[in-house]
């Protein structure tokens, strides 16, 4: 064997430390079907795995856990592998992506001895974990604003357009398409609340703890915290190195938001359909049938209904992976790439929706002819009863559910006030006085939302105000997440630029 062909062997011994503690090298059934998987899930880890090298190096130089001329070295090299240099080729028999990073680095300097002074390669890879999803959370808020806006904005502009609302897919009750999808806004301001609650728990450094609890060589986590951007520390050292509950409670948001709206997206493929006729995708949201050349398939919402699926499988995984012993590396193994996969899948998922909001339309005619045509103004005749003729609800219901009986195969719209008050000394076995007047009033599908003024409710000022509310919400929520990618973003950039300067001044 060569030289040339030594030299790699060598180095895999060294940054799997085998000739110590290890006396031969992982088998090829170990290199492929254990590292080769673990480095799978690694790989979106590279770049914030630098950002933590090469900040961990900067502080050990400053406190002079790491020799000067050792540490200039050691960035120089950082620095480099930071740029993703075509001689950086992944490879499972060096292990994960610590040591692959190790491996290269040991190629080119010596100094590469004191990248893991007082340092797990399990912090280093926690840190990198936690920065990727400083940063996938951050760019997925932004993503659920811009569907909360659109929301919004298809909402005020549908304040007015009638449908009937459903309950057991039955038609209930009168309201609009705007009020309706207003519904579905809330859960999004709440996962936005979420969010930044939890933003807050993340964005906490885990670095400078050792393996469990701490290192005799000094670390400065005070240090590292501040120069990576994190809001502070997590103040137990074993805590920051095995928490599992933090990436649960991620993936729990993410299937939150996903089932919300898969809630959504499976009502608007039953109001897509011809018996309902209520919205039309636009045609870049749907696909064409390879059989039936009348179907316009709503796919894009099938997608997003999809996506709900499998966030409650990744759920499980993540809980699952959870169930370990309190220091084993299990709960971590799989989810440092499945997390932020579904953390894509999510977030491309709630853009695509973002989408057919943006371009769906609502079919206005139709709804005002489904309001007219049954009796979903059942429930405003029996709150006209009560009003109008002194009945108590009990008995109004009654007398309207008997209606509804005899004459369920007409519109409410056709009753008169004789057939209402025949009705009552059948029903109630006395007579009441109703007017054809106040019967037209109660069958007013426009004055019905009108009527409804309480908060929460369909009247135009009711729904001005939540409008209003929600604008207030995502714009407050928009200023702090702008502050947080600006503020990341400097800090990164910060780190490479004080490694650069400190060896321009060596």
């Amino acid at each position: 064997m060569t030289s040339d062909q030594q030299q790699p062997a060598l180095i895999q011994q060294k940054v799997l430390e085998i000739g110590t503690r290890l006396k031969t090298a992982p088998s090829d059934r170990m290199i492929s079907s254990v590292f080769g998987v673990e480095l799978s899930h690694q790989t979106h880890l590279f770049e914030a795995m630098g950002l933590a090298d090469i900040a961990h190096t900067l502080i050990a130089i400053e406190l002079k856990t790491i020799p000067k001329t050792d540490g200039y070295q050691l960035l120089t090299q950082l620095l480099e592998l930071q740029n993703k240099p075509a001689s950086f080729v992944l490879s499972p028999s060096r292990g994960d992506i610590y040591t692959n990073r190790e491996a290269w680095l040991a190629e080119r300097t010596d100094a590469v001895g004191w990248l893991g002074a007082g340092r797990a390669r399990r912090e280093a890879t926690t840190t990198a974990f936690v920065l990727v999803m400083r940063q996938l959370f951050v760019e997925f808020i932004e993503t659920l604003m811009i569907l909360a806006t659109a929301m919004v904005q298809k909402a005020e502009q549908h304040a007015l357009s009638l449908m009937p609302d459903y309950t057991y897919l039955q038609a209930a009750q009168p309201t609009t398409f705007g009020h309706y999808l207003l519904g579905f806004t809330y859960p999004l301001l709440r996962d936005l609340e979420r969010l930044e609650s939890f933003m807050n728990r993340l964005n906490l450094s885990p670095m400078g703890c050792g393996s469990t609890n701490g290192s005799r060589l000094p670390q400065g986590r005070q240090k590292l915290a501040e120069l990576l951007g994190f809001n502070g520390l997590i103040p137990h050292a074993r805590d920051a190195m095995w928490q599992a509950d933090l990436f649960i409670e991620a993936t729990s948001i993410l299937t939150t938001c996903s089932i919300n709206l898969s809630r959504l997206g499976e009502d608007l493929q039953v109001f897509s359909s011809q018996e309902f006729a209520l919205v039309e995708l636009d045609d870049q949201h749907a696909r064409a049938s390879k059989i039936m050349p009348q179907k316009k398939n709503p796919f894009a919402l099938t997608h997003i209904r999809g996506v709900a699926n499998k966030m409650i499988g990744v759920l499980a995984t993540v809980s699952a992976s959870a169930r370990t012993p309190s220091g084993q590396p299990d709960n971590r193994l799989s989810i440092y790439g499945e997390l932020p996969e579904a953390m894509l899948t999510v977030n491309n998922a709630v853009a695509l929706m973002s989408e057919v909001l943006q371009e769906i339309k609502f079919n206005t005619s139709r709804g005002k002819a489904l309001v007219a045509s049954g009796w979903i103004l059942a429930t405003d005749l029996a709150e006209t009863l009560v009003l109008e003729c002194g009945l108590d609800f009990r008995h109004a219901h009654r007398l309207v559910a008997y209606l509804a009986s005899e004459y369920q195969g007409k519109s409410i719209m056709e009753l008169d006030h004789k057939i209402v008050m025949q009705s009552a000394e059948k029903v109630l076995g006395h007579s009441i006085n109703v007017t054809e007047q106040q019967l037209k009033t109660a069958l007013d599908a426009n004055l019905a939302i009108q009527m409804r003024s309480e908060p929460g409710a369909t009247a135009s000022h009711c729904m001005d105000s939540m409008i209003t509310q929600c604008r207030e919400k995502l714009t407050s929520h928009h200023k702090k997440n702008q502050a947080n990618t600006v503020y990341f973003a400097n800090k990164q950039q910060t780190v490479l630029d004080r490694a650069i300067n400190e060896i321009g001044q060596e």
